[in-house]
């Protein structure tokens, strides 16, 4: 059983809602799954810009902190935001830049990906959050080359938040067309689709796995909506487990991460479905 396709997937959102977790309680959980069996599927720990103070004063009161802590900070307020994020990564030790998501507005793309080649340091990646509201193919087509990603939204705290299957298969097949890899934030609570306890309709990250294989293996727009309408997980596992290696990586190459606030229960997710090793999470 190969566990490559879901290798770094989980970036810890614990801070965003709905989890909203105090930052001392956050950091500690964040450090907890990065030091133990689970840490080959965690991946940066996720902080808005106007929370970097915040997290650069608990930093400060500690003793002994560990190895400078891995961050991806994300950039609402869109371009002009990306410097003073970065330099205030940079001038604390105890924190390591290794990403910036940044919002755009609808056809800005082009501006926030220009923002983030002027800003970012080597080694670090880059986002930028796509607006459902505008043409979304237009803005990951002013992506394409640009060695920046995209950033789509699956959902949130209303129902409208919450994209059908279509609107997120034409994502998928528009970035796997373009070749610009994307993550996802909000709402991917869970491995399969399902209706919450709020009534939203809600993707499984196991269904945005498996429809990226489908579409990056050739398949049209409307099989990846098949797949992310398909609520049957024990079948949704199989396949994913009869994913050669080469094509996870081809998976994961498109489909680089997406924001949760818990890293526990989208694991558990996975053990319950087989589609991961109990000895591996426990």
């Amino acid at each position: 059983m190969s566990v490559l396709l879901y290798r770094g997937l989980f970036d810890d959102a614990a801070l965003f809602p709905p989890g909203n977790a105090p930052m001392v309680g956050a950091l500690s959980a964040h450090r907890a799954h990065r030091s133990g069996p689970r840490a080959a599927y965690v991946g940066p720990f996720l902080v808005s810009d106007a929370r970097l103070g915040e997290l650069r004063a608990v930093l400060a009161r500690e003793e002994g902190a560990p190895e400078p802590l891995a961050v991806a900070v994300t950039v609402p307020g869109g371009p002009d935001g990306v410097e003073p994020a970065v330099a205030a990564v940079l001038a604390d030790p105890a924190l390591r830049l290794v990403g910036v998501e940044v919002a755009a507005e609808p056809g800005r793309a082009a501006e926030a990906a220009a923002a983030l080649g002027a800003g970012l340091p080597a080694g670090a990646g880059g986002f930028v959050e796509v607006a459902r509201q505008g043409e979304v193919a237009a803005d990951l087509a002013a992506l394409a080359g640009t060695g920046y990603g995209a950033k789509f939204r699956t959902g949130g705290l209303t129902a409208r938040a919450h994209p059908d299957e279509e609107e997120l298969a034409a994502f998928l097949h528009a970035a796997v067309e373009r070749g610009v890899p994307f993550k996802c934030t909000a709402g991917l609570h869970h491995a399969v689709r399902h209706t919450s306890a709020e009534g939203f309709e809600q993707h499984g990250f196991l269904n945005v796995l498996m429809a990226t294989a489908a579409l990056v293996g050739g398949g049209p727009v409307r099989e990846a909506a098949h797949v992310l309408a398909d609520r049957d997980g024990p079948r949704l596992a199989a396949l994913a487990a009869a994913l050669p290696d080469d094509r996870a990586a081809a998976v994961r190459a498109a489909f680089r991460s997406f924001g949760t606030c818990s890293i526990s229960e989208p694991l558990e997710d996975l053990v319950v479905l087989g589609a991961l090793p109990v000895s591996r999470t426990r």
